[in-house]
């Protein structure tokens, strides 16, 4: 695999890259922000041009020059559901993650910021001579939408179920577990639950990515900073108190629910110690937390009359074998359980990225009005 690869991953408060060359990756680096410095912005999508300088200040650090970029991969952004694949970032897309429209979240600065590079790069390599040029894309966006109708129904008519989900890690997933056992994504079955800050669960069939939740809209599991879905009238009661207001009730949700709201903390090694260390109240909940995966799971599950091939455990919580076996306990019945614990974004965003230079893939274009 020939080229040079820059990913770029953007989450709250760092921004994760990586270099890969030839195929090997020559470092990863995950460049935190400070609280201070995040300050100093009234929006997220004001952080764009902050970010990328640290990208390319910690790139000539490294000793990367720019020129020597073929592609720069990045997170896909909250953006119009679009199918999953690969798309390069055209100004459709730049306009629309700037908008906002559903979502100012971290992850829309990354197109923003691996297009701005690729100028940058094209730049620098039409100053030495050099012809090619230096494209962006993203790969398996997180809205990316192949939902069956009947899935999106729900149970009022203006609420409709959307998508939501880890669709990068969940997919590259699937294609690790289908590699393994000799056959495509298209030809397997799979159900994975990712389970990290966010959680969602995702049913693969034939390529397609048929129904999930939506992880950032308060539908799913219980995380360790989101509540999932919770009970409609007590939360309607709590919005009609006059104590809270639309932006409070929507952290309390996702930010500030699931184990923040319980324990003050989203570390599931400091829960799992304290309960080992005999707080009943942190046993019970992780308990709760592994049920409440189980049961979206087995959910899930039903849509394709209990034919799955595999479940896949994996996302940052994967790591812990306790939690990861007592939810494999739970969904064995259905499909056996494999475990990749870990996000594996950057690895997938760069897998991605040698597709394209071999010409593995159909580029597409965002177009607002693509559904």
């Amino acid at each position: 695999m020939k080229g040079r690869i820059l990913v770029i991953n953007t989450g709250s408060t760092s921004t994760k890259i990586a270099v890969y060359d030839s195929g090997e990756m020559m470092f990863e680096k995950n460049l935190t922000h400070s609280a201070e410095e995040i300050a100093q912005y009234e929006s997220v999508m004001e952080q764009g041009d902050m970010r990328r300088d640290t990208i390319t200040d910690f790139l000539s650090e490294k000793g990367v020059a720019l020129e020597s970029i073929d592609i720069a991969m990045a997170r896909g952004g909250l953006i119009t559901p679009i199918r999953t694949g690969v798309y390069e970032v055209n100004q459709a897309m730049r306009d629309a993650l700037m908008e906002a429209k559903e979502g100012a979240h971290a992850c829309n600065l990354s197109a923003l910021i691996a297009d701005d590079i690729a100028a940058m790069v094209n730049k620098a390599r039409e100053a030495k001579g050099i012809d090619a040029k230096c494209r962006a894309f993203i790969a398996d966006p997180p809205m990316a939408d192949e939902m069956l109708p009947e899935v999106k129904v729900g149970g009022l008519p203006e609420f409709p179920r959307r998508t939501l989900f880890h669709a990068l890690n969940s997919r590259a997933m699937v294609r690790r577990y289908a590699k393994s056992i000799g056959k495509t994504n298209k030809e397997v079955t799979v159900i994975v639950a990712h389970m990290g800050g966010g959680s969602s669960v995702s049913l693969h069939r034939n390529g397609l990515v048929i129904d999930t939740n939506d992880a950032l809209g308060g539908d799913g599991p219980i995380s360790p900073e989101r509540a999932g879905s919770v009970p409609a009238f007590p939360l309607v009661e709590k919005c009609f108190s006059g104590k809270w207001t639309e932006a409070q009730i929507k952290k309390r949700l996702v930010g500030r629910g699931g184990a923040i709201a319980y324990f003050g903390t989203n570390d599931f090694r400091e829960i799992t110690a304290r309960a080992n260390a005999g707080e009943k109240e942190c046993d019970i909940f992780l308990h709760g937390y592994c049920v409440s995966v189980a049961k979206y799971v087995a959910s899930l599950a039903a849509v394709v009359c209990g034919e799955v091939d595999a479940i896949i455990l994996t996302g940052g919580i994967a790591n812990n074998p306790v939690i990861s076996e007592e939810i494999a306990r739970r969904v064995r019945f259905i499909a056996p359980v494999e475990v990749y614990p870990g996000e594996n974004e950057l690895e997938s965003l760069a897998e991605n990225g040698y597709g394209i230079l071999a010409g593995e893939f159909d580029i597409k274009y965002y177009h607002p009005d693509h559904f």
